[in-house]
């Protein structure tokens, strides 16, 4: 039998397994009819025979050929069911799900030649041999893989409050910890726990669009409050308010920390209005000059702030780790409402970084990405004041991974400049669209994990040529 199979590059099994289904599926192969051997196949179309052997391991498990003894590999006439047109459903999703503030953004586009985008850390400095060690480790000793605590693994638990009281002064027990899947799991949990249909969330402005689809998702009234050169204006939260979030260490997107009377304010009008604070500490690990900015929670006499991190800047966003420290009253309805929504964690890549954190790389890793950080904030920052000067007025930051400036007074939108600067293979945020209420101001978020130090002059300069 002379099967004519075409074999192009790569996958080879996957395409040697497609042309024969396909020859089955249509009656060129009807049933009865006795294919080549593995060994025969494989000599005709000079692969290896393991890779024969892949191809009809997998018709076989599809039920397309079988081995008859004293006959061989034997079609047997089944065939894989051509997909069907699906029926017009008369379902139509809740009105919010339409709702263009959450629409899922192109998290595949290319990578531009200069890439500023925001909250992207770096991806070369990676300690990726270590961390392959710890998952392969995991893997290869772990026998326990039935459900475990929702919450996360006490090993995890315990290693990253002993790293937050070291690292952030945070005041917190293990058994206050539920380990997420990223901060915007955390979100969802505190609102889960916390929030009633059409409750009131106030939230920066501009702010962290992300918490702002997590709390309208789940029915809230989200308020958009401005903020200034100390950060959050706390006079300006609505009354009846049930929750506020903020991002007090690096405001998102401008930049700024909370100053310390601002924090004052705000833990007294939770105190004063029942209300609860979810405090995202973000981009806490990144301080570069000036003391360490002290959590809310750390100052938190009243037990109303819920602490959220994550390990998607200081490590790899795909590692799909986070966590939200809550106080001890809400502990078990957090971890209900984790089991509610995943039943939990991926325990090896947990006990992977329970390992991390407690042998030092996690701290060490921070250490070396602040150095490598710092360097490039003060090679962007003093950039664009020499080159951009009477165009872009930077906002002081004294950490973080990402800076914003906001362009002069006449300038054209950010929206329209930034699309000529990815034209151009310059990629980077624009102020306008983290807005609340209405567009930000008009201006751009550089981010500065995801492009080397080397490569930010070159790519300024192109985006000086294109504004």
């Amino acid at each position: 039998m002379d099967l004519h199979l075409r074999l192009g590059e790569g996958g080879l099994a996957e395409q040697i397994y497609a042309q024969l289904q396909e020859r089955i599926s249509t009656d060129v192969l009807p049933a009865g009819t006795v294919l080549p051997s593995s060994r025969e196949l494989a000599g005709r179309l000079s692969v290896s025979r393991a890779t024969v052997v892949a191809a009809y391991e997998r018709l076989a498990a599809h039920g397309l050929i079988r081995s008859r003894a004293g006959v061989g590999t034997v079609v047997t006439g089944q065939r894989v069911p051509a997909s069907a047109t699906p029926p017009a459903s008369p379902l139509r999703p809740r009105e919010i799900w339409s709702a263009a503030q959450l629409a899922v953004p192109d998290l595949n586009a290319p990578v531009a030649e200069f890439d500023f985008a925001p909250g992207v850390p770096t991806r070369t400095q990676f300690p990726f041999a270590r961390w392959r060690a710890l998952l392969n480790d995991q893997l290869r000793t772990r026998t326990d893989v039935s459900y475990a605590d929702p919450a996360g693994s006490i090993p995890l638990r315990t290693a990253l409050a002993r790293h937050l009281i070291v690292s952030r002064g945070v005041r917190i027990a293990p058994e206050q910890l539920v380990i997420t899947t990223g901060a915007q799991q955390a979100f969802d949990i505190a609102a889960r726990v916390l929030l009633e249909p059409g409750d009131t969330v106030a939230i920066e402005d501009p702010g962290y669009l992300p918490a702002y689809r997590g709390f309208v998702a789940h029915g809230a009234q989200v308020v958009g409050v401005p903020v200034d050169a100390e950060g959050l204006v706390v006079d300006r939260i609505p009354a009846g308010t049930r929750l506020v979030y903020v991002t007090p260490s690096h405001q998102f997107p401008l930049g700024m920390p909370l100053s310390d009377a601002r924090r004052t304010a705000l833990l007294a009008w939770a105190a004063r209005n029942d209300a609860a604070i979810v405090e995202d500490d973000y981009d806490s690990e990144f301080r570069f000059s000036g003391r360490p900015l002290t959590p809310l929670q750390s100052t938190d006499a009243e037990g109303r702030v819920l602490y959220v991190g994550s390990f998607s800047k200081t490590l790899l966003p795909a590692l799909r780790v986070g966590f939200l420290a809550v106080p001890a009253t809400l502990g078990e309805a957090a971890r209900r409402a984790k089991f509610v929504a995943d039943y939990g964690t991926g325990g090896h890549v947990q006990a992977a970084l329970a390992a991390f954190i407690e042998d030092g790389d996690l701290a060490r890793h921070i250490r070396r990405m602040r150095r490598a950080y710092e360097r490039r904030h003060h090679l962007l920052i003093s950039t664009l004041r020499e080159q951009f000067d009477g165009v872009l007025e930077p906002i002081e930051s004294s950490g973080g991974t990402h800076m914003a400036a906001l362009l002069t007074p006449g300038q054209p939108p950010d929206t329209t400049l930034a699309a000529r600067a990815l034209a151009a293979g310059v990629n980077l945020g624009t102020v306008s669209r983290w807005g609340i209420e209405g567009p930000g101001p008009n201006g751009f978020v550089f981010g500065y994990g995801a492009i080397a130090a080397d490569r930010i002059p070159a790519g300024l300069a192109a985006l000086r040529r294109v504004i």
